[in-house]
């Protein structure tokens, strides 16, 4: 029989590790809210860095166009129109979490932004 890719044994290490901390190695199972918070938290940090990346990236881009569009009347209006969509998107990823906190307080869910304390709550029913 031949030996195939997927039939040759390997050496990655026992047991294979990540990059990093990645999970409640070494910890009590009574930390998984904490990190599971932490994850969101650091998603949400994220998805915000990117967003005013974003932002820079559609401000300098339509600055160079509007300086560059000389007489064309479309090519300015589409400068601005990149412009004004980037400050647009940045205005929503940033009020998305006022947003979300507003709805939850509305509807009578304290820890919206909370989700480990939100699942504590909705458990124990």
């Amino acid at each position: 029989m031949k030996k195939l890719l997927t039939q040759k044994a390997t050496t990655l290490g026992e047991p294979l590790k990540g990059i990093g901390k990645l999970g409640l190695e070494g910890e009590d199972a009574a930390n998984a809210p904490i990190l599971f918070n932490n994850i969101i938290s650091m998603a949400i940090g994220i998805i915000t860095i990117v967003a005013f990346i974003w932002f820079l990236f559609k401000l300098i881009t339509g600055a160079i166009a509007i300086m560059s569009a000389g007489s064309d009347k479309q090519a300015l209006e589409n400068a601005k129109s990149s412009i004004t969509m980037g400050i647009i998107g940045l205005i929503i990823t940033v009020s998305a979490i006022f947003l979300a906190d507003l709805i939850g307080n509305i509807l009578g869910i304290e820890n919206l932004l909370n989700p480990a304390s939100l699942l504590d709550t909705v458990l124990k029913f």
